[in-house]
């Protein structure tokens, strides 16, 4: 009876580590480093579907392919697909940033949401309706939203990427280039069609980056002993 009581279980197994003076120290989990891992690459899967879809919403822009209902019904799955990404971002590197990281996340998070909206309204709403409709709506608080969406979009994007770059163990080429396609996608109402189609397109190469980057560096963000470089991933 006393071996079965003793026994414990290989997830949850641990080592108290003797310290110089004899006194042992707090036990450490053997699969602390692990724990996250399936959660990281899941998160990863997520922005590399993000990215397919925003490729997808440019080729349609730009008439490279036909615009369909499938196509219509994908355009919005991007922000909800790259809401995981930032999930796991967030918890691989952003929520060591402290306070700032949390309030980034909190911002980008609720942006992400809210855009979500913003792209079900224009490409299933939008497409359907006349144009002069369509003005009509954008005049009233229809319009005020759609703007305010985007203002925050371009805000928590800027404030997420912020704190990964204080934190300095996520690369900087594709948060650079995550905040540089984000902007004319905010700003759509402003932007010529152009810049919005190369928007959608470096947006996507910046989180197919970062994904693959989570995804490679899963098994070591966890870990104590590995200290994660930008030169080194």
């Amino acid at each position: 009876m006393f071996a079965r009581n003793a026994e414990t279980h290989p997830l949850q197994s641990s080592i108290s580590v003797p310290s110089p003076a004899g006194e042992p120290r707090p036990e450490v989990s053997l699969s602390a480093a692990v724990t996250n891992v399936p959660l990281y690459r899941l998160a990863s899967i997520a922005g590399v579907g993000s990215a397919l879809i925003l490729l997808v919403n440019a080729a349609k822009r730009s008439s490279v392919i036909p615009t369909t209902d499938l196509t219509q019904l994908l355009a919005p799955l991007a922000e909800i697909l790259a809401l995981g990404l930032v999930v796991g971002l967030f918890l691989a590197s952003g929520r060591r940033a402290g306070r700032l990281g949390t309030i980034a996340f909190v911002l980008n998070f609720v942006a992400l949401a809210s855009l979500e909206g913003v792209e079900v309204v224009i490409n299933l709403v939008f497409s359907k309706l006349p144009l002069t409709t369509i003005i009509d709506l954008r005049a009233g608080p229809l319009g005020v939203a759609l703007v305010a969406s985007s203002l925050l979009f371009l805000i928590g994007t800027f404030a997420f990427v912020i704190s990964l770059v204080v934190v300095r163990s996520v690369p900087r080429i594709p948060l650079a280039l995550y905040l540089l396609g984000a902007a004319p996608i905010a700003l759509r109402a402003f932007v010529p069609e152009w810049a919005l189609d190369l928007g959608l397109m470096v947006l996507a190469i910046a989180i197919a980056w970062l994904a693959g980057w989570l995804w490679r560096s899963a098994t070591a963000i966890d870990d104590p002993n590995v200290h994660l470089t930008r030169g080194a991933l």
